[in-house]
């Protein structure tokens, strides 16, 4: 089995890619304005509807049943994409991916493909593993466009160029876009019309189309994928070949099921009642489209997460990006100090479970801080249009970190010393009285400063100064 290549392998681990985002003041302005904005407008458009909570709750009940009978859906879908003229491929992992999407673009006789923006894609690398095998990549989603030209990583699930400013932007495409006007202005309506005469020239000349698909609806295997810019409708519709790489979980039932999403989506992710594009299509029509449609099943650590009763939740994720809008720890650092193409609360415990098996330390370290990203606010709870716990997932997976540290490690060590102090009153009561004496290293009822191990807490936060007197203390002093 190839490598999960969901982790930038090489990346720091979060504590310390955190460090270095927060000690730059343009990307955490760029990031709070954006997310301000979003989050504002996305708070609007919920309260619009009165029946939010109950819409909530029919995602999670629709996913936790896909789930449940996940066998069956899959089955149902392929017989009706098969049905219909389509081709479905299935796919252990990123390697298997890949391959069967890089000979599927050999065989149509491309040297380069046009691509929805997509996260599953991302999340096997398929850019890269197309690019060694000699075909092109242009990435058709303004902000993807501006994240591959600019040779950078995406920092947000649903706006990958979050953290670029206008005049960046304005930048690279008058450094890396061939045919970007010399006097290209800073202004949204210029760079907007940069890179739409920029791309339609390979709309126009593409035969071969790679998606993502945000639904697939198991009783038709009719593919769905929700835009805002109206350039995923034009590669899903004029090149010959389009290939769609899903995750197995996307899959819903019916139409009827598709209906709720279509309501939770727009209004979680870019505030809008619906989307400006909904394209759906449904196999092969003779004259109309593209006339061979290949979609390639993807598992790449799902089964393995499915099989975690806790873990499983991150699964109903449909990608709409509010947990990141509202989180304080995303605000702050940005979608690339987490080192994973999932970023923020999402991605602190979905890459985790992708990873199943780290490939070195290196990877393992960086996978198994992701977790403590977050300060367990449960804001990104609040939010969630299908209502993942996600703080209840992240102790979950915090002790699996620890648990796989061993016994030699620091949390063990430690915590086997607190039971030994908490298993016998005499040793309790003696710890109080020493905690006391912690006191006089506080000022104004706090402790900023503490000696090692102590120092690893009060690095980052401040520790409440303990009493002059012990509730046992007192209890003995004023009861007898």
């Amino acid at each position: 089995m190839g490598r999960n290549p969901v982790t930038w392998l090489g990346t720091p681990t979060f504590p310390r890619a955190a460090a270095a985002a927060l000690a730059d003041p343009q990307l955490r302005r760029n990031l709070r304005h954006a997310t301000h904005t979003i989050r504002t407008k996305r708070t609007a458009a919920v309260e619009e509807l009165p029946d939010w909570e109950r819409l909530r709750r029919a995602g999670e009940a629709i996913k936790n049943e896909v789930l449940f009978r996940l066998d069956t859906y899959l089955e149902r879908l392929e017989a009706a994409v098969t049905a219909r003229g389509g081709v479905v491929h299935w796919a252990r992992d990123a390697a298997e991916a890949n391959e069967i999407v890089l000979r599927l673009a050999r065989a149509a006789g491309a040297d380069e493909v046009v691509k929805v923006k997509s996260m599953a894609t991302a999340e096997i690398a398929l850019n890269e593993a197309l690019e060694a095998g000699g075909i092109g990549v242009v990435e058709t989603d303004l902000a993807e466009l501006i994240v591959q030209l600019g040779h950078d990583r995406p920092s947000h699930i649903l706006v990958p160029a979050i953290h670029r400013n206008r005049a960046e932007i304005r930048e690279i495409f008058a450094s890396r876009m061939p045919d970007a006007p010399a006097d290209l202005p800073a202004t949204p309506t210029a760079l907007a019309e940069a890179a739409r005469a920029h791309l339609r020239r390979k709309f126009l000349s593409a035969t071969v189309a790679v998606s993502g698909a945000n639904f697939a609806v198991a009783d038709t295997g009719s593919i769905v994928v929700l835009e805002s810019e109206g350039n995923g409708r034009m590669c899903l519709t004029l090149p010959r070949t389009l290939i769609t790489v899903m995750g197995i979980e996307k899959v819903v039932p019916s139409w009827r099921d598709l209906e709720v999403f279509l309501q939770l989506l727009p209004r979680s992710s870019t505030a809008e009642r619906m989307n400006p594009y909904t394209s759906v299509w449904t196999g092969v029509t003779p004259g109309d489209g593209p006339q061979e449609f290949h979609l390639v099943l993807l598992d790449n650590g799902r089964t393995a997460t499915l099989a975690d009763p806790v873990g499983r939740a991150a699964l109903r994720c449909i990608r709409c990006s509010a947990c990141l809008n509202v989180c304080p720890v995303y605000e702050r650092t940005g979608g690339a100090a987490y080192g994973s193409v999932y970023p923020g609360p999402i991605g602190a415990i979905l890459t985790p479970q992708l990873v199943t098996d780290p490939q070195s330390k290196a990877e393992a370290a960086q996978v198994h801080s992701l977790p403590y990203a977050s300060t367990l606010c449960g804001a990104c709870f609040e939010v969630c249009p299908v209502r993942i716990d996600i703080p209840e997932v992240l102790v979950h997976l915090r002790g699996q970190a620890v648990a796989a540290k061993g016994k030699r490690s620091g949390e063990a060590a430690g915590m086997a010393a607190l039971a030994w102090i908490l298993g016998n009153p005499r040793r309790y009561e003696a710890a109080q009285k020493a905690g006391s004496l912690a006191r006089f290293l506080g000022r104004d009822g706090q402790i900023s400063h503490l000696p090692w191990p102590g120092s690893k807490w009060t690095d980052s936060r401040d520790v409440p100064a303990p009493p002059k007197e012990s509730f046992r203390s007192w209890w003995r002093r004023t009861r007898g």
